[in-house]
């Protein structure tokens, strides 16, 4: 499972259950309560407190942040056919993608006709909450600081609307992915899931269970956000209950949708379009799905080794079988001429999508680009890693160096510059 790349987060923090708070109701089976709880002081203290050190383990939550692309949905298809050997297509799992896609995009083009440019909503609050509140979004930056380092930095040059906004969407995705690939994850069952989407439906009604569901029902508030990415994601932890192997890159590049697609739908309408952009919002929605899946596919390529101890093969079941290797060969973990090869076509494939994602970076707004742009490069960079380790991602875990990092960041502030 993945949200916010390794590189961006560290992949040895663990966050803590009190942070995240919502291991008790799952243990004990009660219902999420309204929002009296967000304005608990005590409670608020609580999940403020302890710290523990993160366990490794192989797809951690990482933020994708969205970039444009001209193509539209159309270009995110012929990507996946061009790298998909078989040329087959899930038009269903396509369908589904593109109908929340052009929902998000339907959904910011209503407020840019009503409101003539994406402005911010002014905060509408009872009288005594404005501090708790913005005591919310600074925990929710504290978090991103924290397990996000590089990203955050990106961050200080948005607004501070949109920068709150995007710690508060950054937090709700890692506490999501905690609960299935955290510490404890063995307490995690459906039923607790569904509780979790009842909270989050709960939370776009304005009825935040905590304080930092509260920086997101605020956010969501203020922002043309849609809650469908949101539940896709949760969709996505579902999947990682009930099913560790992908018979098709059909299949998998739904999963990669669910976990990580998503985010970049979920941040579009904060991050905001350049004013002089010429990008239709349709292909700005397509090129965030495309940096989101090739994100993920390089956490994939990256931990074959990792996810293989774990009993999980994130790869697609026939085209192994097309290059003449199986399961056994990967729980093996024998680097051979059947399996470079067979790394070389999904690198590839990851590569096409990070092509997608950056013909539309610069139709961001300026201020937004930076840590969208360093995730790209230093994404990207993972994929270079896995070849100079020979394509051995069983015992060699492929990472960007502190010195190729340092390199990137100015890189990607130069390219932020850039007009569209």
């Amino acid at each position: 499972m993945s949200f916010a790349s390794s590189l961006i987060i560290s992949p040895n923090v663990e966050i803590s259950p009190s942070i995240f708070g919502f291991l008790d109701s799952v243990r004990d089976g009660s219902q999420i309560l309204d929002s009296s709880r967000f304005f608990s002081r005590n409670r608020a203290a609580n999940l403020m407190n302890k710290k523990q050190k993160r366990v490794n383990h192989s797809h951690s939550i990482e933020l994708k942040y969205p970039i444009l692309c001209q193509g539209g949905y159309g270009s995110v298809i012929a990507a996946s056919m061009v790298a998909n050997p078989a040329g087959e297509m899930a038009v269903s799992a396509e369908e589904k993608v593109y109908n929340v896609v052009m929902k998000q995009a339907a959904l910011v083009k209503r407020q840019l006709r009503t409101a003539g440019e994406l402005d911010v909503k002014p905060d509408i609050v009872l009288p005594g909450t404005l501090s708790l509140l913005n005591e919310a979004y600074d925990r929710c930056g504290e978090v991103c600081a924290e397990y996000a380092k590089t990203f955050y930095l990106g961050t200080m040059l948005m607004t501070p609307e949109r920068q709150k906004a995007i710690w508060a969407i950054y937090v709700w995705c890692r506490r999501t992915d905690e609960l299935v690939d955290g510490p404890n994850a063995s307490h995690i069952t459906p039923s607790a899931l569904d509780r979790w989407e009842a909270r989050l439906e709960d939370l776009f009604q304005g009825r935040p269970f905590d304080m930092l569901d509260a920086a997101l029902a605020d956010t969501v508030t203020k922002f043309p956000v849609d809650i469908q990415p949101f539940k896709d994601m949760i969709e996505g932890m579902r999947m990682d209950l009930r099913k560790s192997r992908y018979k098709n890159f059909d299949e998998l590049y739904l999963y990669c949708y669910y976990v990580a697609g998503t985010v970049g739908l979920m941040s579009v309408p904060v991050m905001g379009v350049a004013p002089d952009s010429q990008a239709s919002t349709e292909s700005v929605y397509n090129a965030a799905l495309a940096l989101g899946i090739a994100n993920q596919l390089t956490n994939i390529l990256r931990d074959v080794g990792e996810d293989a101890r774990r009993g999980r093969i994130y790869l697609p079941q026939d085209e192994l079988a097309q290059a003449g290797l199986s399961d056994e060969d990967i729980f093996a973990g024998r680097v051979t001429d059947k399996w470079r090869n067979f790394m070389k076509n999904q690198i590839k494939r990851a590569r096409l999508f990070f092509d997608e994602a950056e013909k539309g970076v610069l139709e961001l707004n300026k201020a937004s680009r930076w840590p969208v742009w360093a995730s790209l490069l230093l994404y990207r960079q993972i994929l270079d890693e896995i070849e100079a380790n020979d394509y051995n991602n069983f015992t060699k875990r492929a990472y960007v160096s502190k010195a190729k990092k340092l390199l990137a960041l100015p890189m990607a502030y130069a390219r932020s510059l850039l007009s569209p």
